[in-house]
């Protein structure tokens, strides 16, 4: 018995599961065979004379998105091993790493035996993907049993978060497993994030403020801009995971600042794959140093997620310049911008992505009077719930001319491809900020369920609070680490847009669940706007919706899975 007045959670130290990773690796197989009769499943629903046919796969839609939820949650619990060993084998694997290992088994486990959750309100079960309980033949091993029945206990949540208060103030809960060196840089973005961005992000957002140009001039000192772009072009030639480091921590801090560096990413990349020398030359330089700010100019208001079907054309003229006229909305930081990465049609006979270029439209930055100054550009903003320190605008193209010079790669025809080469760093990026605004959600929803009483106790000591963050420390772990994955695999040179649209996947959706727990613990106070949780919720909704909405993203992992 407890004695009087002693709070029995704190008496509970759950023993971790023996042989843990013993445990959790004789789990993968089994989950891997689900997955394959998964996908012959649902292969057998939407072929068509040997072939997929992508009138199957809209009819079974929630079968073929479902699939790409599990190939996830695979690959999930595959990267969560990799981690796990390789801190063992440094001797890092301490206790608080052992539960974060332990109980993203033990949940995902069971998600993927009773359904997986592809957003709140949708659930994607084994009937779904034409399957019957005989499918989890494998779950019937001892080991899986053992994993699903005790690794995610209340008590197990329990002692994960009182190791986490004891880690208060640490950068992050459980070892990343990155080496040294990516460390160090996290540590300097940490350390920028609370002292330059984190005090100040709030009132930016409230006042629905652009982030102020200091701000921009210091990260362009510290390198953000230029971290990916080769040392011969004046960046540092970092790799894919120093851009993680560096987008989860901004974000962190504020998914605003952690998106500055997007727009050049996209930029500097598509140079980088498709541009001339004389563009490289040119472009990459002041990307990187931050002399030019760029803004992605791509979605029109009718067309949304199909880039294929855009409308906006580009007409030669007789100098050898173009006429731009057309219509975009979404666009991302426009008005202060410097160039635009402008898709537009050039092939007036197409009716698809393959009458498509890609320019390097050059204008001039605007003011608050007058934000579009440039001869044949208008533009508007979008009043936006969150994700507000850039702005968002609707543009016009009436007549705006574009040098025949800027023309990416020198050829038409060729910008939808050379955007589709960019949409593997551009995910995985994305999936780093995601886990920074996840971070930040964590960060406050656990300052505040220590800091409020109720009930003559503080917060944190109500199992469902603490079960709220130590699922959020958990599935923040097990995105990070599928985000790293991806990251890894496109720093070797390996094609990755299958792993890094998982990790844009499911890190979207951990960043909202995030967000919507931790308002859930401030309760009536995170409904307040002056309680930055508000403004972490708002930020965190785009995610599911940007570089891909959750269910395109799906749509593009399940093509792959079943081509």
């Amino acid at each position: 018995m407890a004695h009087d007045g002693q709070d029995i959670t704190n008496m509970t130290r759950p023993a971790l599961l023996p042989d843990l990773l013993t445990l959790t690796a004789a789990a993968l197989p089994a989950v891997e065979a689900v997955f394959d009769k998964a996908r012959a499943s649902v292969r057998a629903m939407v072929i068509r004379e040997d072939r997929v046919s992508a009138a199957l796969i809209e009819t079974h839609q929630t079968a073929a998105h479902g699939l790409a939820w599990l190939a996830t949650y695979q690959q999930a619990l595959q990267q969560m091993q990799r981690w796990a060993e390789a801190l063992q084998a440094d001797g890092k694997f301490g206790e608080i790493e052992q539960l974060l290992h332990q109980i993203a088994f033990g949940e995902y486990l069971h998600q993927i035996a009773g359904g997986i959750p592809m957003n709140q309100g949708e659930t994607v079960r084994l009937q779904d993907l034409g399957l019957g309980w005989d499918a989890l033949s494998g779950f019937q091993c001892s080991e899986v049993q053992t994993l699903m029945a005790q690794a995610n206990s209340q008590a197990t949540r329990t002692r994960l978060v009182e190791l986490m208060q004891d880690q208060s103030g640490a950068t992050m809960f459980g070892a990343s497993g990155l080496d040294e060196e990516l460390e160090m840089i996290r540590d300097q973005f940490r350390r920028y994030a609370q002292e330059k961005v984190e005090p100040n992000a709030h009132d930016w957002h409230l006042r629905d403020e652009l982030i102020p140009i200091e701000i921009i001039e210091e990260l362009a000192e510290m390198g953000v801009f230029g971290l990916t772009i080769p040392e011969e072009f004046g960046g540092f030639g970092l790799s894919k995971a120093s851009m993680c480091v560096v987008s989860e921590e901004l974000s962190r801090g504020y998914i605003g600042v952690g998106s500055l560096g997007t727009r050049s990413e996209i930029a500097a990349e598509l140079i980088i794959a498709g541009g001339t020398d004389e563009q490289k030359a040119n472009w990459l330089p002041k990307l990187a140093s931050a002399e030019i700010l760029p803004t992605a100019v791509f979605t029109e208001p009718n067309t949304g997620s199909d880039l294929g079907s855009l409308r906006t054309r580009a007409v030669k003229d007789n100098d050898g310049n173009y006429k731009i006229t057309g219509n975009k909305t979404w666009i991302t930081h426009a008005a202060r911008t410097h160039v635009m990465t402008l898709l537009a049609r050039t092939n007036p006979d197409s009716t698809d992505h393959r009458g498509l270029s890609m320019f390097l439209a050059e204008k001039t930055p605007g003011t608050d009077e007058n934000p579009f100054p440039t001869p044949g550009m208008t533009g508007g903003e979008i009043e936006v719930l969150g994700y507000r320190g850039m702005k968002e605008y609707e543009l016009g193209f009436d007549g705006f001319e574009v040098k025949g010079k800027n023309l990416l790669g020198g050829e038409e025809g060729k910008g939808f491809k050379q955007l589709m080469e960019t949409f593997e760093s551009a995910r995985i990026q994305t999936a780093a900020r995601a886990i920074g605004v996840a971070q930040s959600a964590l960060d406050i929803a656990m300052q505040y369920a220590q800091d409020r009483k109720q009930f003559g106790k503080s917060l944190i000591n109500f199992p469902r609070v603490s079960g709220k963050l130590a699922m959020m420390a958990v599935e923040i772990m097990i995105a990070r680490q599928l985000t790293y994955y991806s990251a890894w695999e496109k720093d070797h040179g390996q094609r990755c847009d299958l792993e890094a649209g998982m990790a844009k996947l499911l890190g979207a959706r951990v960043a909202w669940a995030a967000a919507d727990n931790g308002l859930q613990i401030h309760g009536g106070n995170g409904f307040a706007l002056e309680y930055k949780i508000s403004r972490v919720l708002c930020d965190a909704r785009i995610l599911n919706i940007f570089e891909g909405a959750a269910e395109i993203q799906a749509q593009v992992i399940a093509r792959r899975l079943l081509g």
